[in-house]
This record gives structure tokens, C-alpha cells and sequence, in this order.
């Protein structure tokens, strides 16, 4: 089979670009696959962090494309569909993650429809997490132009079903991150951070955004005690001031290691070979990329029970939530997971690392009728 696949790659970075490198990956084993990508994805004033490509350190996979889409020059959206109808593509593959893009690629996909192509959409958000007032009616515009829709949990295919009723929505579960090499050993990896190798240790990982509810887990650091240590790794959008004065409010500065920057893909085997259990304190949420990486690290996860994190992590048996959004649950749960001890919750991610693949995944696409 023949595959266009028109999304966000190398050079630009981040959980969408290495996602859809997985996958383009997967679905060269057994088709001929032709990745298509932005020549400009956001404008600059439009991104909050503080660089949206590669840089040297990053061990970003390297997806050779076709840069043809310009996000906000409509005289490369017809180009594109062009581009790709030159192809003579079987499938065109599609991301969706924001509804900023739902403007550039809804013209696409409706060429391409005309001109009898399926087309299948990867639905990572449907609503965003922080909405406005215009994310529902563009999304629907564009989710429209789509023969199926691939949702990875049960809140997004409930948010595309409240925006297109009719529409076919095929859900499979987030793969698990595989390209980031070997768990290190506990006692380096905690030294090599600078970190305390006796205490407790507690990661959060990944963009620091309002809706991640760090401030919960901050807030329930002195409620768990001098026993534990939180790390928090990744680049904030917008001041990180707020945290650090929450932190020093805490008393226990010593005991937070703050790491206020993006992560490269060769240091993230370091901070979760030195977590014991990885905390994802959201306020809302969909599925989580984080968790699949600590899945590949065989790191129990708790969490808050938001969107798509239950069905994650509590149905597969990875991990525990938390019983509310809140610091005493974040607190008691916590407690819970270091009395039960890792080995149940590692048991059964090791199941989930045998099932939830990206071959699996691929293979759901290629699938659709």
C-alpha cells in the first residue's frame, strides 16, 4: 500500500514529532510510506517554549520529508494536497493535537477526498486541555473530511463523538516509547542528578503547563514527609515563578530537584532509572506520552483521575490513582503504591510492553476499510 503521512516531524521536537516518527517507522515495514511536513508549524509568537526544533543534544529519529505546509500561508495548503495527490497515495494519515492546525489541514483533506483518497486521522486531543471558544467548530470542520478517526483513549473518542456523532472511531492504546536505550542503575542515575540515592523518589516529567497540576504534587510533598524527594524535569510555558515560590513555601527546597528545561532524549534514560514511581497530577488530561515512556523504564505511575489516565493505568494494573485532584489524595496514594511495593505494578507493565506496540498500532491504521 501506498501511504502519504502529513503531520509535524524532524526537525521540529517534541511528544508529536517523536509519536509520528514511531509511527512512520511502523508502517514502513510493510508499505511504502512518503512523510510530508511543515515548513512552518506555528508562527513564533503563537509558541510558548523556547525553541520548536531539534538542537545537537537531542537524539531526535531523523524522518526524511517533503517540507511543503506552511500552518499559516494558505498558498501552500492547496500545494500540499497537490504534492501529496502526486503520489498517488492509497491512505493519507493525518495528526491532530490542536485546532490552530485544523485551519491548514481541512482544505488538504477535503482535496483529497475529492480526488477519492481515504484518509485517516491520529487524534491526540480532540478538545485541548486549556479550550476556546473556537476549538469545537474547527475540529469538527476538519474531523468531517476524514473516512476514520484514531482516538487512543475512552475521553477523546467521547469528545469526537460529541463533535461528530457520526463519525468512525476506531481506539487503540498510546504504544509504548521503545528508543530510549537501557534503565540505568538507580544509585548513578540518582547521583548523576545530584539527588539524595535513600529517599523516596517521586518524577514529574515533561511540559510544565497549568492543567499538569504540579502545584498538587508540590503541596503534597511536606504532607509525605522528609522520606521523599521530587524531581521535576521540563520546560515550563510561561514563569515558573509561581512554582518556586510555592516551593519555598513548602520548607522542604531541599528536597525538590527542579531540572526547568527541555529534556533531551539522551538524558530521560537518567531521570527515570532514578524515579521510583512517576506522578502525573493532572487536572485534565487525555492519554499521557509520559506514561509510556515510564512504561519502557518499568516505572509504576499514580496519577489523578482525569480523562484517559484511568483506563491506562488503573485497568492494565501499572500503577494507582489517586481518589481526587487533589494534594491529600496525591499524598495518600503515594503511600499506597511504596506499601504495596513495585513488583505487582512492574509485573503487569511488562504485560503491557508486550501488547501495546507500535507494529499493533500500525497495524490498526492500515486496517480501516
Amino acid at each position: 500500500m501506498k501511504i502519504a503521512f502529513l503531520s509535524t516531524f524532524y526537525p521540529y521536537r517534541g511528544g508529536i514529532a517523536q509519536f509520528n516518527a514511531h509511527l512512520y517507522q511502523a508502517l514502513s515495514k510493510q508499505h511504502e510510506v512518503k512523510a510530508f511536513n511543515f515548513t512552518r508549524q506555528y508562527p513564533d509568537f503563537l509558541f510558548p517554549g523556547q525553541t520548536q526544533y531539534v538542537t545537537p543534544e537531542d537524539k531526535a529519529v531523523p524522518v526524511e520529508t517533503v517540507r511543503i505546509l506552511d500552518s499559516a500561508n494558505p498558498l501552500t495548503w492547496c500545494r500540499a494536497a497537490r504534492a501529496i495527490l502526486r503520489e498517488k497515495p492509497d491512505l493519507v494519515v493525518f495528526g491532530y493535537w490542536m485546532s490552530y492546525f485544523a485551519v491548514s489541514l481541512t482544505p488538504v483533506a477535503r482535496i483529497l477526498r475529492k480526488h477519492g483518497v481515504k484518509t485517516v486521522t491520529v487524534v491526540h486531543n480532540a478538545i485541548p486541555h486549556e479550550p476556546k471558544f473556537f476549538d469545537k467548530p474547527l475540529a469538527r470542520r476538519f474531523f468531517r473530511q476524514n473516512d476514520t478517526l484514531v482516538s487512543m483513549c475512552d475521553a477523546v473518542t467521547a469528545d469526537i463523538r460529541s463533535l461528530c456523532p457520526d463519525a468512525r472511531v476506531v481506539q487503540r492504546p498510546h504504544p509504548v516509547y521503545d528508543h530510549f536505550g537501557e534503565k540505568r542503575d538507580k544509585f548513578e542515575a540518582r547521583q548523576a542528578l545530584g539527588l539524595d540515592p535513600d529517599l523516596r523518589t517521586l518524577l514529574f516529567f515533561g511540559l510544565i503547563r497549568d492543567y499538569k497540576g504540579l502545584d498538587l504534587l508540590i503541596d503534597a510533598l511536606p504532607l509525605l514527609g522528609e522520606g521523599y524527594q521530587l524531581v521535576i524535569a521540563g520546560e515550563c510555558y510561561g514563569s515558573f515563578d509561581k512554582y518556586q515560590s510555592r516551593i519555598a513555601a513548602t520548607g522542604m527546597g531541599a528536597n525538590i530537584k527542579v531540572f526547568n528545561r527541555y529534556i533531551g532524549d539522551d538524558e530521560v534514560p537518567l531521570f527515570f532509572s532514578a524515579a521510583d514511581v512517576c506522578v502525573l497530577p493532572y487536572r485534565s488530561a487525555t492519554q499521557s506520552g509520559i506514561t509510556a515512556i515510564a512504561l519502557h523504564f518499568e516505572v509504576p505511575v499514580v496519577a489523578t483521575p482525569v480523562g484517559g489516565l484511568a483506563e491506562s493505568i488503573e485497568r492494565p494494573g501499572i500503577g494507582l490513582m489517586a481518589r481526587d485532584v487533589s494534594s491529600q489524595a496525591l499524598d495518600e496514594t503515594i503511600r499506597g503504591l511504596f506499601t504495596a511495593g513495585p513488583e505487582p505494578f512492574i509485573e503487569n507493565i511488562r504485560e503491557v510492553k508486550r501488547t501495546q506496540t507500535w507494529d499493533a498500532f500500525a497495524a490498526a491504521i492500515i486496517s480501516q476499510p
